[in-house]
């Protein structure tokens, strides 16, 4: 599993030029899930995620999670992140999740964040989609499980 967490001050996905979900203060994680990723996985990311220190405290230190500021998660499934790009020009995407396999475990995903108490939106999954944000920071992290 990979996912790329965005802090952001907003961020929306659309289809088909209608705006799908957006978020204001928070996070847009990028998620892939790949072959052999299971529920164990699932739980480590869930549980770094909700923890992790990445917003600003009144110091201006990175020492807030989440929940400490109120934020929401924008969830956006993204196959193309299992390409490691160490071979060719073309990206292969042999790692990935089968795609039914995949949006079971999205879902699982989801569910477990908000059981978390936080506020999670969602892409469409398997739909072409556009991204907005507005990078805070920047700060953008990678995680690998």
């Amino acid at each position: 599993m990979k996912i790329v967490i965005q802090r952001v001050q907003q961020a929306s996905v659309s289809v088909e030029e209608e705006i799908k979900a957006s978020i204001g203060n928070g996070l847009l994680l990028l998620v892939c899930f790949e072959q052999g990723d299971d529920d164990t996985v699932i739980n480590k990311s869930v549980d770094k995620i909700s923890k992790l220190r990445i917003f600003d405290d009144s110091q201006g230190k990175m020492n807030l999670d989440i929940q400490a500021v109120n934020g929401e998660i924008l969830s956006v499934s993204q196959f193309t992140l299992s390409w490691d790009g160490s071979g060719g020009h073309r990206p292969s995407f042999e790692q990935s999740m089968p795609p039914q396999e995949a949006r079971l475990k999205y879902a699982i995903f989801n569910r477990e964040l908000r059981q978390r108490g936080m506020i999670v939106k969602e892409g469409q999954f398997g739909s072409f989609m556009k991204v907005s944000l507005i990078n805070d920071g920047p700060v953008t992290f990678t995680l690998n499980f």
